[in-house]
């Protein structure tokens, strides 16, 4: 069982996160890690969970897992082997404190995540190769990383060696040095002997002075040689630091960052930061430990100056460390969880800036403040290029400062923002047709700490993703689509915040497709059917053929600065409103796939009239932002034998919040058949309203319902003949006459616009019509309506 751990160590994407997701302060993975051999072949599964009797079977094996703990952690030697005794060490007082009252919750627990690591393996082996098929592109980087800091931990061995090779042989070059200047003092104090005995001890005197000396002039070059070859290993082991860190910082950090941009348009989720941080701090030590021996070089040079080019490159490898991890220490200053990119004034937000390397530097021993500043895309343009910026701002944010507070379980340094608020905001000029909601900012987030005793002072600055500001609700869609537009098609290494004014039409069809998913939480997405009425519609075209379209532009005036013709909203603006209308009420039924909702009013009535009379299909309004209208075929009443296709007046969030759509449909009984052929019953049964209960006290409860008068027909239901209806008409009607449901053929007709749409809030007040049906007595609302 053994290869459970290693197999999952090798998962990747979606899997991988997964199998990092199961551990946390509840179980750390370095438990898991250190434990794997022994964790596997414990029986868990002999233990009843739902039997308590078996809890000091439980227990026992939550004492034996924190002596294991225990027994590793003091099995750990050397520099890295004390941090890792520290951090098993308290897994081990966690782990007891956490489940010594509940042992049966450990069981559960690993159970758990053995359970789902094995599924993830079988999962990720049955899709690929049975032999190394879950090493695809991302475990094969993976591996080469840890391939090279390996390496790299090799490298910093030999270094070490060889520098403490080098101070042995410098002492002891100095130990001879010394006996040479006590030689040449024996010497010299021979002056004051009388010739005699001077000629007898001068000449063995002087043979020593000769091969010490010798042996000195020898061993300098010899210690010239070895401080040389050290600094060319160093010069070597910086180059591979360099390499390893322009791979986690350039690629894997900036990939981290795109993810979080797109995740803000309904991607997936980043991901966590976790194999990051471990990479950065593996580069933080490696990068100190060589720091600290080019140093100790240092020091050994000018404890024994010997002419030679070793001072210049002692100095050059010095910069080169300083560059490296100032590098890594800004560049790892990052925003955790970004502020919304749709920021409204005077309301309460958050964000959470980490430094991944913290820990590891110690930084947390005196805790840095973090201040959080509103700046305008010009203001980030300047700051990118150094230029002074006067501690320049756009506005005022209130609770903007904030300690970084280090986290003993999770080794993390972090920032939490809770309670910003932005009290006012300071508008640039606007260019040419550019409105408020074009308009971008971000938050600059920004500290300074030292590092190693203060040798290092370091000031770090990070930018948040672009932020639109709004002071109103009603701003709120045209804002999203500039952030939609801004994460779409940012490109990396941008000036602030530059972005293409057109794109192709399937990158948009992905950014929106990526959004509507999210927005209405559905695995459903938008189909080529749906994204060629999208194209019709953004480009006034009536090709069918996706072809037609994949080589087409759109530019963000077309997108959501110009009227679609004949319309009074944007392209974006209609199909926001259909996000919005289908995530607050319509979810299942998308999810279902009872809406086809992208159909335009002619394709509706070509598939209907192709089915049995009382076949509807739903689909969106054209002529109403956020509506959505029903079609269904039927007989035409003024011409026996005639069929045509109804449309009944678009229903809005206003009506949903009434009355729901399954309930509508429930209650229009010349509704059979969803399109193509489905019982309408079978489809929207289990979201009707339950009827409601007998009346109680000697009250009834009245009902509302529609109908749409051409087409009522006694109702199926006989518990609810004498419901109160409410019927909604085109428009307002005298007192007496009885309101009705509009609907309208597919022909001319005055009453109608040019779509053959009527607006509800044009016609009726709804509210107010369902206050005064309530107001009547019962006895007239029944004698009124048994018809």
């Amino acid at each position: 069982m053994m290869a459970v751990w290693i197999q999952a160590q090798q998962l990747q994407g979606d899997a991988l996160h997964q199998m990092q997701s199961l551990y946390g302060q509840h179980f750390p993975i370095e438990v898991r890690h250190y434990l794997s051999q022994w964790i596997e072949s414990q029986l868990w599964d002999a233990i009843d969970l739902e039997n308590p009797q078996e809890e000091f079977k439980a227990k026992r094996l939550l004492d034996s897992l924190i002596q294991e703990l225990q027994n590793k952690a003091e099995h750990q030697v050397g520099e890295d082997g004390f941090l890792l005794k520290i951090k098993l060490g308290h897994y081990a007082n966690q782990l007891k404190s956490t489940y010594d009252r509940c042992p049966l919750e450990l069981v559960r627990c690993i159970k758990h995540i053995l359970y789902t690591e094995q599924r993830l393996i079988r999962e990720a082996t049955n899709s690929s190769s049975p032999v190394g098929g879950m090493m695809d592109s991302m475990s094969q980087k993976y591996q080469q990383i840890n391939q090279a800091f390996e390496e790299l931990r090799l490298l910093t061995q030999d270094t070490e060696n060889d520098l403490r090779k080098l101070q042995h042989n410098q002492e002891y070059f100095i130990i001879q040095y010394q006996e040479s200047l006590r030689i040449q003092a024996q010497l010299s104090s021979l002056a004051t002997l009388p010739p005699s005995d001077r000629q007898l001890r001068e000449p063995a005197l002087l043979s020593k002075r000769a091969t010490v000396e010798a042996w000195l002039t020898r061993e300098a070059n010899t210690l010239q040689k070895y401080r040389l070859d050290l600094a060319e290993k160093h010069q070597k082991t910086l180059q591979l630091l360099r390499k390893q860190q322009t791979i986690i910082l350039d690629d894997e950090l900036i990939q981290w960052k795109r993810r979080q941009q797109l995740a803000g348009n309904g991607g997936p989720p980043e991901g966590g930061l976790d194999i990051l941080q471990s990479w950065c701090e593996k580069l933080a030590e490696t990068i100190w430990q060589n720091r600290q021996q080019i140093r100790r070089a240092e020091h050994l040079r000018q404890q024994l100056p010997i002419p030679g080019p070793i001072e210049e490159l002692l100095n050059e490898l010095n910069s080169t460390i300083t560059d490296i991890i100032s590098a890594l220490v800004t560049s790892t200053f990052i925003i955790e969880k970004q502020p919304p990119q749709v920021l409204k004034t005077q309301t309460k937000f958050a964000a959470t800036v980490r430094l991944l390397v913290g820990g590891k530097l110690n930084v947390h021993m005196n805790p840095p403040q973090v201040k959080a500043t509103i700046i305008s895309e010009q203001q980030a343009k300047a700051l990118l290029k150094n230029e002074n910026t006067r501690n320049e701002s756009s506005g005022e944010i209130l609770n903007n400062n904030c300690v970084m507070e280090y986290h003993q379980t999770t080794g993390t340094l972090s920032a939490h923002f809770r309670n910003m608020s932005l009290k006012r905001i300071k508008r640039s000029d606007r260019r040419g047709a550019e409105s408020v909601t074009e308009e971008k900012f971000t938050i600059l987030f920004e500290s300074q700490f030292s590092v190693g005793s203060n040798e290092l002072v370091f000031q770090v600055k990070t930018l948040s993703l672009p932020v639109v500001v709004i002071v109103h609700g009603s701003q709120d869609n045209n804002a999203t689509a500039t952030v939609l537009w801004d994460n779409a098609f940012a490109e990396a290494g941008r000036v602030p915040f530059l972005v293409p004014d057109k794109v192709l039409w399937p990158q948009l069809c992905e950014a929106i497709n990526m959004k509507y998913k999210a927005e209405v939480q559905s695995n459903r997405g938008l189909s080529e059917e749906n994204l060629v009425f999208l194209a019709q519609k953004a480009f006034s075209s009536s090709s069918n053929n996706p072809d037609d379209y994949r080589s087409m532009t759109m530019t963000w005036s077309q997108f959501n600065r110009e009227s679609l013709p004949g319309r009074n909203f944007t392209f974006w603006q209609w199909f926001d409103g259909v996000m919005e209308l289908t995530k607050k009420h319509l979810k299942p039924h998308w999810n279902d796939g009872a809406i086809l909702g992208f159909v335009n009013k002619q394709q509706a009535q070509d598939m209907l009239m192709s089915k049995p009379n009382g076949t509807f299909l739903l689909r969106f309004s054209d002529s109403e932002i956020g509506g959505i209208t029903i079609a269904w075929v039927a007989e035409n009443p003024n011409k026996a034998g005639e069929r045509m296709v109804w449309n009944l007046m678009p229903y809005t969030t206003k009506d949903f919040s009434i009355r729901s759509l399954a309930d509508r449909i429930s209650d229009l009984n010349h509704l059979l058949f969803l399109y193509p052929d489905r019982p309408k019953d079978e489809v929207f049964a289990k979201y009707y309203t339950p009827p409601l209960s007998k009346a109680v006290d000697g009250y009834v409860k009245p009902q509302i319902r529609q109908v749409v008068p051409d087409f009522a027909t006694a109702n199926p239901d006989p518990a609810s003949v004498n419901s109160s209806y409410m019927e909604q008409g085109a428009s307002p009607a005298p007192p007496n006459h009885s309101h009705t449901y509009a609907m309208y053929p597919p022909m001319a007709d005055p009453v109608l616009d040019g779509d053959g749409d009527f607006d509800l809030d044009d016609t009726m007040d709804v509210a107010r019509h369902v206050e005064e049906l309530l107001r009547r007595p019962v006895e007239s609302q029944w004698g009124g309506q048994q018809s």
